[in-house]
């Protein structure tokens, strides 16, 4: 008896086209490259799984799961995080330095103190904004880093360094090496999800998750931001239940012949796994997403019941849930470039923050209280920082900030890192980091660590090299970030 082979993408589609429809996320199999034949995994060590099991880190982990807070744009340390009581001095008098702009035409040299107060919180006495009340009651729990750089002072190349690795595009994002290197915890969902904002993606939208050059099974999926979430999750009520489980467990039997015959088609397990994920997620996801049941204090506690919370709350809740149900990596995104000030700033600051400070501040009270905070790492952070001087000198409501990348801020909590720690400092002026500077490929090797895996042994073989995320770039664990 002559087995059937694999058809090509083309002639897939033609002739099952209409059955296709009835997969949940069929369009993301698509878009994956999973109807196709993608590149096949090469690892250094020479074990070749192409697959979201479960797999084994280097050594004990402390966290299984993240989800990330990424801030677009760029949020201003100097109003945030990080207190300059000398800037403040010098507010409106020429700066005592050279600063390197990335807009020249609205370039100032005046020096622009910040306009918010801050005061010491905590157990720990960590100075925060008081732009940030909802924070500054949790700053015991979090690792605030004050030295962080990327070195390239552009919204693409600081996203491609803090995702990817390296200010180069193109390469795989940190969801895709954690989900590479250690799986999925679940097999009803998919292991990195991306919970995008009502407004649209960032700017460089698909960048945030990319599987790079690593296989496409390693991708972030995207969740719209409004209902429903992920498209094409119900069969036509045809095709719903036994007619619809029939067709799998034939294509199921075709792959599966095919494979006994080329046992070395990892491609086409992984895609096997995809189809039966995807019929899973027709149930799993649809709960996973739907925040309804969830008690009406907790939606109080994230801020559900306010408009201007409402959205950012609801993505926040979405992302507790999936790590409760074993996803690995989760990022919460903003809309556009919101955090990127270089106008504005002394109204649309506090805007930014109002929407996600109550929301952020909430998901570590949430995880702390399910006993999930130590075992999920909580990023909040973006791209870069601003400048301490003013940007678009033309009246008090037009101020700004220009980019900065030589010193900035962000934050972890949870996971193995330190609680109610400050780490480094920038210059008297918030303006460069002087003192135990976080190199962004530090920050991506000291948080491989914390899941249990050494960067320089998490590897992809690509054209005979070992790439990783880090990538030879002289990355350094930080442990002085680690509990």
């Amino acid at each position: 008896m002559n087995r059937p082979q694999l058809c090509s993408r083309r002639h897939f589609l033609h002739a099952n086209g209409y059955s296709l429809g009835t997969l949940a996320l069929a369009s993301l199999l698509e878009r994956d490259g999973l109807l196709g034949a993608p590149v096949k995994p090469e690892s250094i060590t020479g074990e070749m799984r192409y697959d979201l099991l479960p797999k084994k880190p280097h050594f004990e982990p402390q966290a299984k799961a993240m989800i990330s807070m990424f801030m677009m744009g760029g949020p201003s340390q100097m109003d945030l995080f990080d207190p300059k009581p000398m800037l403040t001095k010098y507010d409106g008098q020429k700066f005592p330095g050279e600063i390197k702009y990335d807009n020249l035409a609205q370039a100032s040299s005046k020096c622009f103190g910040s306009p918010w107060k801050f005061q010491k919180h905590g157990e720990c006495g960590m100075e925060i904004s008081e732009l940030l009340p909802n924070l500054s009651k949790v700053v015991d729990e979090i690792t605030l880093i004050r030295s962080m750089t990327s070195g390239v002072s552009n919204h693409a190349q600081g996203l491609y360094a803090m995702n990817g690795g390296r200010i180069t595009a193109g390469r795989p994002a940190l969801g895709s090496w954690l989900t590479y290197g250690l799986g999925s915890e679940t097999d009803e969902l998919p292991a990195y999800m991306v919970l995008s904002h009502p407004g649209g993606l960032p700017t460089f939208s698909g960048e945030h998750f990319t599987n790079g050059w690593l296989p496409s099974l390693f991708q972030g999926t995207l969740v719209r931001a409004t209902e429903p979430r992920i498209l094409n999750l119900d069969p036509p009520p045809s095709l719903a239940g036994a007619p619809q489980q029939r067709q799998l467990d034939l294509l199921k039997a075709f792959n599966e012949d095919h494979l006994a015959l080329h046992p070395g088609e990892l491609d086409l397990q992984a895609r096997i796994s995809s189809y039966e994920l995807a019929a899973k997620m027709q149930v799993a996801a649809k709960e996973a997403l739907d925040i309804s049941k969830e008690p009406e204090y907790v939606k109080k506690l994230y801020g559900v019941d306010n408009p201007i919370t409402k959205d950012y709350a609801t993505r926040c809740i979405i992302a507790r849930r999936l790590v409760e149900r074993g996803v690995r990596y989760v990022q919460v995104l903003n809309a556009g470039q919101s955090w990127d000030q270089h106008g504005s700033l002394i109204t649309a600051l506090p805007k930014n923050c109002q929407a996600t400070d109550q929301p952020s501040a909430a998901l570590l009270i949430d995880l702390k209280q399910r006993g999930l905070l130590d075992s999920t790492v909580v990023h909040w952070g973006g791209e870069m920082g601003r400048l301490p001087v003013l940007q678009n000198d033309a009246g008090r409501d037009k101020w700004g900030r220009d980019h900065n990348t030589y010193g900035f801020s962000m934050w972890m909590a949870g996971g193995g890192f330190k609680k109610g720690y400050v780490h480094g400092e920038t210059d008297e002026f918030g303006h460069k980091a002087v003192i135990d500077e976080v190199k962004h490929f530090d920050y991506h090797a000291t948080l491989l660590k914390t899941f249990g895996l050494d960067h320089t042994k998490l590897t992809y073989k690509r054209n005979g090299l070992a790439a990783s995320l880090t990538d030879n770039q002289g990355a350094k664990v930080v442990d002085e970030l680690l509990a």
